[in-house]
Formats: C-alpha cells, structure tokens, sequence
C-alpha cells in the first residue's frame, strides 16, 4: 500500500531517538516523502552521531538530550539497542505531551512490552513495531531512504493500545514503503526466533569455527571462501552489541528453536552417516521451496 504523495502529514513532529541504520533510514525517507511529519528531530547521546546527522542534513533539528527531544513530539520512535529500549523509554514518557505516541523497532517484544510497562501512561499510546529490513553496517551513513520498500513490519500493540494510535503507525510505516501485519508478542518473538535470531546465531557461530581452525586450514577458508560462507560472514558482520541484546532478551525462543534446529540437524548428520539418499534430497527440496516461496512474495 503507498500514500499518495500529496497527503497531509501524520504529525506535527517526529522524533527519532538513535539514528543509526533503521532510524537514519526513517529520516531519509520521512524527509524524501514529507507526508509523515513538518519536523524530524534527531537524538543521540553520542556527540559524533549527532554531528555526522547534522552533516547528512537529514533532520530538522539534532538533540542530545532525549528528555528535549520527546517533549514536543507527536510521535517518538525509539531506535536504540533492545537492551536500552525500556530505560530510554522510561525517562521520556514522564515529558511527552499527552496524545503523543510512542513507538519503537526492537527485533524483540515480550522482553521490552514487560521491561517498559511501570513506565506507561495511560494516556501516551504505545505501539511497538519491529522493521523486518537492515544489513550489516550500522550508524547514520548507513541508513537509505528505501530500506523499507516491500518489506515486512510487524506491529504488536498493547491490548489496551487505541486502535486510532495503532492505525496511525500503520500508516507511517506505509508512507516508509513497507508491507504491515499486526500480531500477537508471543508469536512475534517466536517468529523472529527461526526466521532472523537463529540464523544470525548460526552465523556467528560458523564464522568462530573457522577462525579456530589451525592457521593454514583458516587461511585456505578465507582465501577460497565459496558463497555460501561468504554469505554467513555477511550476516556475521553484524553490530556485536546489537545481537548481543536480541539474543539475551528473546533467550526462551530462541532457545526452542535452537533444540528443534540441533535434532534436524542430526537427523541429516544420520543419513549422511547412513547413506540416506532420499531423506538428504527431501530436505534439500524443502530448502527449495522455501528459496521460491521468499522470491515469489518479494522478500529475497
């Protein structure tokens, strides 16, 4: 779904809080597409962030304080790490203006909804979303305006969340170009368990494999790296704190996956063992098929 570009704009001001990939990625298309707010304000306590910010041009105004950020904003998305989501939003919500909305993009939810909820008011709606869409570089250089483009965001309002507020963020993230779906917490950070932690996990892992290896076996792995490794290091590159976070905070889900993962995988370590030709060709067809399957609903 995409906004006619002669829309008015959601909100009077917008207040991004960590302009890293995904919130620097918000500004460039919010400041591109200008149906989403008449002010973007960018916040960060990192004095470089917020000079690189200020040099890109891409908010209207660039604070260091979030309290200042958030006290005038219509809208606040929090874009910090997972870790830091509730204490950052906690120290905001005692200063937004009533009506307001807050938002953030955590690749997790239950952990945060449960971490944030002493500090919520009953009148500032919160509605947590998660962006399925980033790469492996962070900070404001790294964000571009069409990040979001037909990609998947997954919004998880409260049961007490106004509709209206969930409806409204609804709207941003398709002026922002992605696709939206609204679902449960729970199912939420199982979801993201199999189809993002868990590959990540296995990624890193598989990457500390290779680097224990004797010298001259590591040198031969880097040197004739074949694509399927070089596209676990991609995934490896990924911010160290950023993971680190996602992982403590949807350990009980990822965890079960990673149980279910360990038995498939000796399943197929057994008929290798084995000689099992058509159990090995099965799984490969079921990989297949998911490879199409992701082509054909426009998410590879």
């Amino acid at each position: 779904m995409t906004e006619t570009p002669t829309a008015s704009p959601l909100f009077g001001t917008l207040a991004v809080i960590g302009p890293g990939l995904i919130g620097s990625s918000i500004l460039r298309r919010a400041q591109r597409d200008g149906t989403i707010a008449r002010e973007l304000v960018a916040c960060d306590i990192d004095p470089a962030v917020r000079q690189r910010v200020t040099e890109l041009g891409i908010a209207d105004r660039v604070e260091a304080d979030p309290l200042r950020a958030a006290a005038d904003a219509d809208c606040v998305i929090l874009c910090v790490p997972v870790g830091a989501i509730a204490t950052v939003g906690a120290q905001i919500l005692p200063v937004m203006k009533p009506g307001a909305i807050l938002s953030e993009v955590g690749s997790t939810k239950q952990s945060i909804i449960n971490a944030i909820a002493p500090a919520l008011r009953p009148d500032i709606p919160f509605v947590p979303t998660h962006p399925m869409a980033g790469t492996e570089y962070s900070g404001p250089d790294a964000g571009f305006a069409t990040l979001f483009d037909d990609r998947w965001c997954l919004l998880t309002p409260l049961e007490d969340t106004d509709p209206a507020a969930t409806a409204l963020v609804e709207t941003m993230w398709h002026r922002l170009g992605a696709r939206t779906r609204i679902m449960d917490p729970a199912h939420h950070d199982r979801v993201c368990a199999i189809v993002s932690h868990l590959p990540h996990l296995l990624a890193f892992t598989i990457c500390g494999t290779a680097d224990d290896l004797a010298d001259e076996t590591r040198s031969e792995v880097l040197d004739f790296a074949a694509s399927g490794f070089r596209d676990f290091t991609r995934i490896a590159a990924s911010d160290p704190v950023m993971w680190r976070d996602i992982f403590l905070n949807n350990r009980e889900a990822l965890l079960e996956m990673l149980a279910r993962f360990m038995e498939d995988a000796q399943a197929m370590a057994r008929a290798i063992r084995w000689g099992d030709e058509d159990f090995i060709v099965d799984r490969i067809e079921r990989g297949r098929h998911i490879r199409r399957s992701l082509l054909e609903n426009r998410q590879a």
